[in-house]
């Protein structure tokens, strides 16, 4: 039976014509009595099983207008939308501008197929034919010719909302057969499952051998390492799971009856023979080193096992692969740090050693060379052991920045204002047949770093990338600001998320291949001739960075040159203009008391000749016991402690210079050290020429410190590295 709801859709009627006399005259029309059709009520009588209610005298039409076809079709969309479909439509040939009548008709039935529609037209604009081949010959359209008679287009309204109707309630018993005939299927299907389950219980051992295999082979394609069943006697693969398909790229059907040697997996010509010597003895092949060769050239390290055994085919093997590239990648990073740890150490306390024997050198040669009367030859002589001294030291430098040892004076600083300070330095050192592009924003955020480590990393990596390319080419160097996230920062093992200042050198150079990418920053690794070069300049560009806390990154291929990458975190300090140096252009022309720590007699020797000579009286210590002991029972002022940093006894020079200020507090202090571990470098306030005096150092250079810590007013003591 039809609803309500269809017996009251079934009276909607949409008039689409671009005259709205029309409009008023379909209105008119259809307000009148409907014509009696028994004809029609009898087939839905016997279609339905009941005879449709007597019509009312007045006119129950829902009829909506529209004037142009998009309109109409709006509507259509709408009503549609609302669940209230319109049952017919009087649809106007003619309706300039816009859509004609045939292409309004093709429109709605492409949205509503059921709608039943009357063509209104008063000329030949299309024939019958023409309309047909358009529209299709469908029993859902009518033409009505203008000037149209009233009782016809009551008939046509009738008649045509009836057929709407019929035609609806006809697919709601289509669909309830349907549902019939579905529930009876199921029940079929019940009894038949009923059956199959008793046909079941005779066949139990069966359906146990179907489960198990169902079981090994879901357990076969889900198992996480790539797997293959080769045929014993020419290695053709009959079965593989999912991960070995991707693991080598290539598709099921190119793998199946395909040895994977030739497609996915590379053993050497003596793995290989090894390996089938074992298979041929009956034995396993366990953990065989060999190489996953993708279908796209991806090479990876891996391990096989082969291990044969019998199908009801034949003798057969089964391959596992497990990749461990990136077992190997971490173990070879691991090495590295431990690598880089281990030299870092021995440099570390080398370097302290070996500066406080170029400290007795480089002094007496200088003291030496400052005598009048010295001959050409042992003026010379001195020149060059002089020389040598200042490179052995630049080296140590060089040592101590590689194992994070060396005295930093750390600042807020904008990383495009030290670029353009060493900017001009960087165009000499490249020759002409290389071009230098620099592109640094001045508004990057502040870093908080030491200047002159900032551009030793930058000339390090010019000067690398000038050594890559004999025949010219093109030095980038550009900076940003990155944000990275979680994702981004896994990319790299010393990566972290946050805010960082990136400093990319990118060079056209020959490149590098991925054995010498493994191993471009170890120390004295270079691929230069011998004599060319320490393989020192990456190295100590990784310790100045890591120093920093920070990170780089290379990329490289053959002939398609490097880009190295540096990324230092982002400072909340602000910049301050650099601290300037005390300035002196005098010697210390004094008569300081100065009280000398040192744990080295040859350096503790050395300082006192130099003060001596310079008209200071010197007080010696060996350490900072010795130290407080001296100035407790002196009875005389102390003008300047210098001392070392790094001491035995249990008292530091930190520690030295702690007491003394607090016991002396009128007194200076100048510090003066090989080398200053971590925890130093934080927590003092050192500035090299005004309270620090690196080693090694000259005679004069000692003289000229003394003279600047008396004349400066910084700090006597040991400072947080936030003051």
């Amino acid at each position: 039976m039809h609803t309500a709801t269809d017996s009251h859709s079934s009276h909607r009627i949409l008039l689409v014509d671009d005259n709205p006399a029309i409009h008023e005259d379909f209105r008119k029309i259809l307000q009148a009595a409907p014509p009696e059709d028994s004809a029609l009520d009898d087939v839905m009588a016997s279609v339905f099983g009941e005879r449709p209610r007597a019509a009312s005298r007045h006119a129950d039409f829902e009829i909506d207008s529209a004037h142009q076809g998009e309109e109409a079709l709006g509507r259509v969309v709408q009503s549609i939308e609302e669940g209230r479909p319109y049952a017919m439509a009087f649809v106007d040939m003619r309706m300039p501008p816009g859509w004609d009548g045939v292409e309004t008709i093709t429109r709605i039935w492409e949205k509503d197929a059921s709608i039943q529609i009357v063509i209104c037209t008063a000329y030949s604009d299309y024939s019958w034919q023409e309309i047909v081949t358009q529209l299709g010959n469908s029993d859902r359209l009518v033409i009505l010719k203008k000037p149209f008679d009233s009782i016809e287009v009551l008939q046509l309204a009738h008649a045509m909302t009836k057929k709407w109707l019929v035609t609806r309630q006809a697919g709601q018993k289509l669909d309830e057969l349907d549902r019939l005939v579905h529930e009876q299927t199921e029940q079929l299907r019940a009894s038949n499952k009923k059956l199959l389950a008793e046909m079941a219980e005779r066949e139990l051992a069966e359906k146990a051998l179907r489960i198990s295999e169902e079981r090994i082979t879901k357990g076969f394609d889900a198992c996480p390492l790539p797997i293959a069943i080769l045929r014993l006697h020419d290695h053709t693969c009959v079965e593989m799971n999912r991960a070995f398909v991707e693991a080598t790229g290539y598709s099921r059907e190119e793998l199946i009856d395909r040895s994977p040697w030739n497609a996915g997996l590379s053993l050497d010509a003596k793995s290989r023979l090894d390996a089938m010597g074992r298979i041929a003895e009956g034995r396993s092949v366990h953990q065989q080193g060999c190489r996953i060769i993708s279908k796209a050239g991806d090479d990876r390290a891996a391990l096989l096992w082969l291990e044969p055994f019998d199908l009801a085919t034949g003798p057969h093997l089964l391959a596992i692969v497990q990749d461990v590239s990136e077992q190997h990648r971490l173990e070879s990073q691991l090495r590295q740090a431990q690598k880089v740890e281990a030299v870092g150490h021995l440099a570390a306390g080398v370097a302290h050693d070996l500066n406080n024997l170029l400290t007795v050198i480089l002094g007496h040669t200088s003291l030496q060379m400052e005598r009048p009367g010295l001959d050409g030859g042992t003026q010379a002589a001195l020149g060059e052991v002089k020389g040598a001294g200042e490179r052995a030291a630049a080296l140590i430098r060089q040592l101590l920045a590689f194992s994070r040892k060396q005295v930093m004076c750390k600042r807020a600083v904008v990383l495009s204002s030290v670029i353009s300070n060493v900017q001009a330095m960087l165009r000499r050192l490249i020759p002409e047949n290389i071009d230098l592009s620099i592109q640094s924003p001045p508004l990057l955020p502040p870093v908080h770093a030491d200047v002159c480590n900032l551009e030793q990393v930058l000339v390090n990596l010019v000067v690398n990338a000038r050594d890559a390319m004999p025949d010219g080419g093109v030095i980038a160097v550009r900076t940003g600001e990155v944000q990275l996230d979680a994702s981004a920062a896994a990319r790299h093992p010393d990566a972290r998320p946050g805010h960082f200042v990136r400093l990319i050198v990118t060079d056209t150079g020959t490149g590098m291949d991925e054995e010498t990418m493994a191993k471009v920053f170890e120390p004295f690794f270079t691929t230069k001739e011998v004599g060319k070069g320490t393989g020192m300049g990456l190295a100590t560009v990784v310790g100045i960075v890591n120093q920093h806390q920070g990170w780089i990154e290379v990329r490289s291929a053959v002939g398609r040159g490097t880009t190295f990458e540096v990324f230092l975190p982002v400072t909340e300090q602000q910049v301050e203009p650099r601290p300037q140096a005390v300035r002196t252009d005098a010697v210390s022309e004094g008569r300081e008391i100065i009280l000398v720590v040192e744990d080295d007699p040859n350096v503790r020797s050395l300082a006192r000749c130099v003060l001596e000579a310079a008209g200071h009286r010197v007080l010696e210590a060996a350490d900072g016991i010795q130290a407080v002991a001296l100035w407790r029972t002196f009875e005389d002022r102390i003008d300047i402690l210098l001392t070392d940093m790094v001491m035995p006894g249990g008292l530091s020079g930190c520690d030295v210079a702690e007491r003394f200020r607090a016991e002396r507090p009128e007194g200076k202090i100048l510090y003066s050290s090989g080398y200053s571990v971590e925890l130093f470098a934080d927590d003092l306030d050192l500035r090299e020429g005004v309270n620090y005096l690196p080693k090694p150092y000259f005679a004069h250079q000692l003289t000229s410190a003394i003279a600047r810590a008396r004349a400066s007013d910084a700090p006597a003591g040991c400072v947080s590295a936030a003051a």
